[in-house]
C-alpha cells in the first residue's frame, strides 16, 4: 500500500464512517450472504435485533497485524486494528474505588471494540503530565510492559492532546489512542443507519483534524511550481503540503456531512412533531450505556429490538408503541447510552438524536443496579441531559428513575438505593420482576384524558373511532343506526375535534 493511495482514501465517504472496520465488515457481509435464510426458535423468522446481533457476532479481529509505527499516513494509521492492548490511567481525584471503576469501564470499552486487554496501570498524580500524560519515567516503564506482554496498542483513560499522543508514541513505539478515539471506534462499528454513520463520521473527522500527522516525509511532499501547476507567471510556488491537502479535503467532507445531517434532521423533526402534536404521550428512555434500556423497551412493548451485553449497542433511536393497563397508548423511545466523559464531538454530532429527550413528556432514567457505582452513572447521565436541555432552552420533563438488573445486583446495594432514590422503581427486564409496578407508575405519571364526551360518530369516520380507542379511555360503546355511540374520556384537543358530533363535550 502506498501513502498516496491511503491519503486519497481519507476523502472517501466511507473511510471515516468505517473507522477501522474494513477487515471484519467484509468477512461478515460474506458470511451473512452465504448463510441464506434462517429461522429462529420454533421456526419463527428472526427479529431485526436477532439479525443485528448475529451480524455483530460475525465481526472478528484479524490476528497478527503489527501496529509498529512506520512511514504511514494518518488514515492508514487510524485504520490499523486494535488487538492486544495495555490500559493506562492517571488518578487525579476521587477515591481508589472510583479510579478502579474507571479503569474497569475502559477495559469494557476496549473489549467492546474487539481488543484483548493484557494489563492495566494506574498512576497517582495531581494532574496528567503535559508532555507524555504519565511522565517520562513512567512512559519508559510502560514501554517495558509493552515489550514484556507483546502488546501492540496503548489506550489512555482520558483525552490526550496531539502533542501528548506524539510524545508518548515516541517512547512506547506502538500505537497510542485515548478514551475518545476508542469510543469513536465503537460508535463506528455499531452505527447502522445512514444518519448514525454520518454522525459518527463527522465526530471522527472533528477529532482527527488537530491530530492529523504522518511520519518520515509522507506529510511534507508539496505540489506546486512547474511540477504541480501550470498557473503561469506569478502563480508558481511551493503549493500545499501533503498534510494541508488532507486537511482541506477533510474540511470539505465535514461541510458535506453537516449538510446531510441537517437534511436528515428535518425529516426526523417532522416525525417528532407528528408525535408531539398528537395526544399520545412520549416517554424517552435515557441512561448509562449497557444499563438495559433496550431490554426494558422489549419488556414493556414485546418488540425485538437488539439487546447485547456490550457498551453502546444502541446508537439509533428506536420508537415503539405500548399500552397502559387502561388501554391508552404511549410511545417509548430508546436513545443512545451515555458514559462518563462522553466526547464533546459525539454530543454535538448526535444532537439531533438527543433532541428526543427535549420533546418527551417523561424521562425514564434507567440505572444499572448491578454496577459498582450506580450513583456515578446517574450523575453522568444527568450532566449530559442538562447540557442538551440547556442548548435547546426546553423545560426539563419529569424524571422517573428505574433501577434495572436487580436480579444480578448485590442486595445490600439495592437496599441502599431504595433509601437513596425515593420514588424509584426497581425492576429486572430479564426476569420480568417489577415490570407490572413500572406500568402502574407510568399510568399514574402520564397525563390522563380529562374531558368526557358523549358522541355518535358516523360509520364513515372510523378514523375518529380508532383515535378515541387509542388516545382515550372508553366508558361506553354501542353501535346505532347513525353510527358508533361512544362515551369516553379524551384529551382536550381530541374533544375539540369530536365536538361537531355532539354539539359540545360534557365534562
Amino acid at each position: 500500500m502506498t501513502n498516496t493511495h491511503a491519503a486519497d482514501a481519507a476523502t472517501e465517504p466511507d473511510a471515516a464512517a468505517d473507522a477501522g472496520a474494513s477487515f471484519s465488515s467484509d468477512s461478515s457481509d460474506r458470511t451473512a450472504a452465504d448463510a441464506g435464510p434462517r429461522v429462529s426458535r420454533g421456526g419463527i423468522a428472526p427479529s431485526t435485533g436477532e439479525m443485528q446481533l448475529d451480524d455483530r457476532g460475525a465481526l472478528r479481529r484479524v490476528a497478527g497485524l503489527s501496529t509498529e509505527l512506520a512511514d504511514v499516513t494518518e488514515v492508514e494509521y487510524r485504520q490499523l486494528r486494535l488487538e492486544r492492548v495495555v490500559l493506562v490511567g492517571v488518578w487525579t481525584s476521587g477515591s481508589a474505588a472510583q479510579a478502579d471503576a474507571s479503569m474497569a469501564e475502559l477495559a469494557a470499552l476496549a473489549e467492546t471494540a474487539g481488543s484483548e486487554v493484557l494489563e492495566g496501570l494506574v498512576q497517582r498524580r495531581d494532574r496528567p503530565d503535559a508532555a507524555t500524560y504519565i511522565g517520562s519515567g513512567k512512559a519508559e516503564e510502560l514501554r517495558a510492559i509493552v515489550l514484556a506482554t507483546g502488546a501492540d496498542t496503548v489506550i489512555c483513560d482520558g483525552e490526550l492532546t496531539p502533542a501528548q499522543l506524539t510524545a508518548l508514541e515516541r517512547v512506547v513505539k506502538v500505537k497510542v489512542i485515548d478514551r475518545t478515539a476508542l469510543i469513536l471506534d465503537i460508535f463506528a462499528q455499531h452505527a447502522t443507519s445512514r444518519e448514525g454513520k454520518a454522525q459518527v463520521a463527522l465526530a471522527q473527522m472533528e477529532y482527527m483534524m488537530p491530530r492529523l500527522r504522518g511520519w518520515g516525509e509522507s506529510m511534507s511532499r508539496q505540489a506546486g511550481g512547474r511540477a504541480g501547476s501550470n498557473g503561469g507567471v506569478g502563480l508558481r510556488g511551493p503549493g500545499e503540503t501533503k498534510i494541508e491537502t488532507d486537511r482541506r479535503r477533510i474540511r470539505e467532507r465535514m461541510a458535506k456531512l453537516r449538510r446531510e445531517i441537517k437534511a436528515m434532521k428535518a425529516a426526523r423533526d417532522t416525525k417528532r412533531d407528528r408525535r408531539v402534536h398528537g395526544a399520545t404521550p412520549n416517554v424517552a428512555i435515557v441512561g448509562y450505556t449497557n444499563a438495559g434500556k433496550s431490554s426494558l423497551l422489549n419488556a414493556l412493548t414485546g418488540s425485538g429490538v437488539l439487546v447485547q451485553d456490550a457498551l453502546f449497542a444502541t446508537l439509533d433511536p428506536t420508537s415503539r408503541r405500548a399500552k397502559l393497563d387502561d388501554g391508552r397508548e404511549y410511545v417509548l423511545t430508546d436513545t443512545v447510552g451515555f458514559v462518563r466523559h462522553l466526547p464533546t464531538q459525539l454530543v454535538e454530532a448526535f444532537r439531533s438524536t438527543l433532541e428526543e429527550v427535549t420533546d418527551a413528556d417523561l424521562l425514564m432514567h434507567v440505572v444499572d443496579g448491578s454496577d459498582a457505582l450506580p450513583t456515578e452513572q446517574i450523575k453522568a447521565v444527568r450532566e449530559v441531559v442538562t447540557e442538551v436541555l440547556r442548548e435547546s432552552d426546553a423545560p426539563p420533563p419529569p424524571e422517573l428513575i428505574v433501577v434495572n438488573k436487580i436480579d444480578a445486583a448485590d442486595p445490600t446495594t439495592i437496599t441502599q438505593l431504595r433509601g437513596l432514590l425515593t420514588g424509584a422503581v426497581f425492576v429486572s427486564a430479564r426476569t420480568g420482576e417489577g415490570i407490572d409496578e413500572l406500568r402502574a407508575r407510568l399510568d399514574d405519571l402520564l397525563d390522563r384524558p380529562d374531558v368526557e364526551i358523549d358522541v355518535v360518530i358516523p360509520y364513515t369516520r372510523g378514523d375518529l373511532v380508532a383515535r378515541v380507542h387509542a388516545e382515550g379511555r372508553i366508558l361506553e360503546s354501542a353501535h346505532e343506526g347513525d353510527g358508533t355511540h361512544l362515551r369516553a374520556l379524551v384529551a382536550p384537543p381530541l374533544a375539540g375535534v369530536l365536538a361537531e358530533f355532539t354539539g359540545s363535550p360534557a365534562r
